[in-house]
């Protein structure tokens, strides 16, 4: 599953997060979800879909299909 992982960057520095308080809560290592957020590997969808709960955004958003969040 394709995803813009510049959005998920972004997301995750709005909230002033790191990436160890993400993968924490995401229950993974950090270099993995750093992994993730660099497009090295792809976010699982239920990742993506943990991520568009956590930062009230659509899944649409976080892979690039839409604009709005």
């Amino acid at each position: 599953m394709k995803y813009d992982y510049h959005r998920v960057r972004d997301l995750r520095e709005d909230k002033d997060l790191t990436q160890a308080n993400l993968a924490d809560f995401l229950g993974v290592h950090t270099t993995q979800y750093r992994r993730w957020e660099t497009g090295e590997s792809e976010i699982p969808a239920h990742i993506i879909i943990k991520l568009a709960s956590f930062y009230k955004v659509s899944t649409d958003y976080i892979l690039g299909l839409k604009d709005q969040k």
